[in-house]
């Protein structure tokens, strides 16, 4: 029961200074029975009448039984009632609540033991019936919401689980909701924070990601291949009707290998012959004149810091 408000004791001690007074004054203080009797009398109005005032906050109801039936909902404000005959049996609080819950060590449909947590957002839309039908409907909210989060992990597979948490999410919302209807408890909405799997099992679904992904990459790898390979059926097609533009091919090749660091480069005779370079001594001027050039390109450089 909600502890007597500041208000309801500062009206008690005003009632009662009221009553010293009158006595004081009209009988003079400790003088006579008549001035004792004031006194107790005041005394006694101002019991009750500080238990008569009760005021709820904004987001509170107050569920008014007289003599042990229920009377009225109250609030928010100030409101009385009557002493001895009326009682307040709940203060029913009309804001959203969030509850946390778990279900440890629960088998999915697949047979995987997981660990899931979630939380749950719900309000009293009617305090009457939260307060009559159901005794502690936190705790019975609680218990309630638990037990349909196991019975969704039974009927759920683990990879649709970690894939679409939010269907679980509304599918626990449906079934939490239809469950908490007849309590006056409207329930907004279920999120499903975290779903913990045995280590051993994340390291085989670790695994099988990484097999996944090389398969991915293999196949990726070798479509490229697949390409290439036509292009260069296309090139050759080209080139075979084109000996110029061979030659000239075989020629930019060579160039840009002569271009390098490398300071051997093996050349086939055929390709020699077919650059027309003139055998080995034409293939020795050209790499002469390309390490002159190298040469002449450094020393500028140098000279240039």
């Amino acid at each position: 029961m909600k502890a007597k408000s500041s208000f309801s004791v500062l009206i008690f001690f005003v009632i009662l200074a009221i009553g010293l007074a009158w006595a004081y004054l009209g009988f003079g203080f400790g003088q006579g029975t008549g001035a004792m009797w004031v006194t107790a009398i005041f005394f006694l109005v101002a019991i009750l009448v500080s238990s008569a005032i009760k005021i709820a906050d904004q987001w509170e109801k107050a569920v008014v039984l007289r003599l042990g039936r229920f009377h009225s909902l109250r609030g928010p404000g100030l409101f009385l009632i009557i002493p001895i005959i009326d009682s307040v049996a709940y203060w029913i609080d009309t804001r959203v609540i969030s509850t946390s819950f778990t279900a440890e060590k629960t088998l999915t449909k697949d047979t995987v033991p997981v660990d899931v947590d979630a939380v749950l957002f719900w309000k009293v839309i009617d305090a009457k019936k939260a307060a009559l039908e159901i005794a502690e409907y936190k705790n019975a909210i609680g218990w309630a919401s638990q037990t349909a989060l196991r019975d969704v992990i039974g009927k759920t597979m683990l990879s649709e689980m970690l894939e679409g948490r939010d269907k679980m999410s509304t599918l626990l919302q449906k079934i939490i909701d239809d469950r908490t209807e007849p309590w006056g408890i409207n329930v907004i909405s279920v999120e499903v924070k975290d779903v913990n799997i045995p280590s051993s099992l994340q390291d085989a679904m670790s695994m099988q990601a990484q097999a996944e992904r090389e398969r991915q990459a293999r196949v990726i790898l070798g479509d490229s291949e697949r390409q290439v390979a036509e292009k260069f059926g296309e090139a050759a097609k080209t080139y075979a009707d084109n000996p110029t533009a061979l030659h000239l091919r075989a020629m930019n090749m060579l160039y840009e290998g002569l271009k390098t660091n490398s300071t051997i480069v093996i050349v086939p005779s055929s390709a020699l012959e077919t650059m027309q370079l003139g055998g080995l001594s034409g293939m020795t001027a050209l790499t002469m004149n390309l390490n002159k050039e190298r040469e002449n390109k450094e020393n500028d450089s140098k000279q240039g810091k």
